[in-house]
């Protein structure tokens, strides 16, 4: 190419935001457009264990990681009662645990990225970055991608990247329609910010996890002990009601929990007040291509494994580095690229998908009966860790393991 290469990356959240670093990094002109319009603060607690966190090592983010990261020592099972059941320290399992040893607001991670960006040496890529701004139209051909963007303004771009999460508006623009590559896994996820409820029962850094009939609540621990992150999961059939509307979705949380003891009264209590409200499907995405021309897909949007696996941050690091790299290592060659790219990252991806469903029935028995012998695996699981039951385990966290990643020093 006689001029330099232009890279679109549409997303401006962790999987983002690190291949932009990567990018500029290497000294690729880089331009994020992001439709918020302001970066999200806090959000739900990510860990970094195994391949992310190697990765995270190699694209010097841990020091920044550990200033930012969550005090948090361990989970701890309670019952209606509030009375603890079991207790799994961080630095069970060798920190692969339920907690892992590093855990980290999603914002905050992506915080770290940013000031890493913000921070890059003077002869890295030009950054050309745009809060709330989104992809309108765009038209690819031999030369390029021809981009409209929602403000009128255009642009063109050798390569676009679509890191715009798990309902990606790109991926319905090139690849089409979102139910073709999303399944349902029979539960849907909320998480949001309430006042720390008083008598929780809870020591300083720890987890409270209570799992009733059909649906499982948490409380996490913010870096501010006066408020707590509520976190709320339930296995229920699809309702396209629920899709944007948070009153039905309040409802739907109240119908589940209502009745129920420890510290739910409070959370429903607190709900309608909560400035960062989440929720959403547990959902996964898979796609038989990655890429369609010059357009590639990353992270959430390409192959999210849903919040059950525990691996969507760790696969949007991983996903970043690798495509980052190769593009990298073949600036002329986006083809080619892409292919090596997917065809490191898909055998993971895969592994990290498997089971899922199965998770989603383990993490919400329907029945007391099916909760209390569920409070009575966790309790065998922490005191006799070589117990066939720490195969329970697998399934409620995912696989971690050993992941072979190349160094594009």
């Amino acid at each position: 190419m006689s001029r330099p290469v232009r890279i679109l990356v549409c997303g401006g959240g962790i999987a983002g935001n690190a291949v932009a670093l990567q990018l500029l990094r290497g000294g690729t002109a880089v331009t994020v457009v992001e439709r918020a319009p302001v970066p999200r603060p806090g959000g739900q607690a990510v860990d970094l264990r195994g391949p992310s966190r190697k990765v995270a090592e190699r694209m010097g983010l841990m020091p920044g990681i550990r200033k930012r990261q969550l005090d948090e020592r361990g989970m701890v099972f309670v019952d209606e009662a509030g009375r603890q059941r079991s207790r799994m320290p961080a630095e069970m399992f060798g920190g692969e645990g339920l907690v892992a040893d590093i855990e980290i607001a999603r914002g905050e991670l992506n915080q770290v990225l940013l000031d890493e960006i913000a921070g890059r040496p003077a002869e890295s890529g030009v950054l050309d970055y745009r809060y709330g701004e989104w992809v309108e139209e765009l038209e690819q051909d031999g030369d390029g991608v021809k981009v409209r963007f929602a403000s009128g303004a255009t642009d063109e771009f050798d390569v676009v990247i679509g890191a715009d999460g798990l309902h990606s508006a790109l991926r319905e623009r090139v690849f089409g329609p979102e139910e073709r590559y999303s399944e349902y896994l029979g539960a849907y996820i909320a998480f949001f910010t309430i006042p720390t409820p008083p008598g929780t029962g809870l020591e300083t850094g720890w987890v409270g996890v209570l799992p009733v009939p059909g649906s499982m609540v948490a409380l996490r621990p913010d870096p501010d002990p006066a408020t707590s992150m509520a976190i709320f999961s339930t296995r229920v059939p699809a309702d396209p009601a629920l899709r944007g509307d948070i009153t039905v979705q309040q409802h739907l949380i109240r119908e589940r929990l209502t009745g129920y003891g420890w510290v739910i009264p409070a959370i429903l209590d607190a709900m309608p007040a909560a400035p960062d409200f989440y929720f959403d499907e547990v959902t996964r995405v898979r796609m038989p291509r990655w890429s369609q021309g010059r357009v590639v897909l990353l992270g959430d949007a390409a192959y999210c494994g849903s919040p059950m696996t525990g691996m969507g941050t760790a696969l949007a690091l991983i996903g970043a580095y690798l495509l980052a790299g190769e593009l990298l290592s073949a600036p002329a060659d986006f083809e080619r690229a892409f292919d090596r790219y997917e065809q490191i990252l898909r055998p993971l991806v895969t592994e990290v998908q498997k089971g899922t469903e199965k998770s989603v029935r383990l993490r919400h028995p329907e029945t007391r009966r099916g909760v209390a012998i569920m409070q009575i695996l966790m309790r065998v699981l922490v005191s006799r860790p070589l117990h066939p039951a720490r195969a329970l385990l697998t399934h409620l966290i995912g696989k971690q393991g050993e992941y072979p990643l190349p160094d594009y020093a």
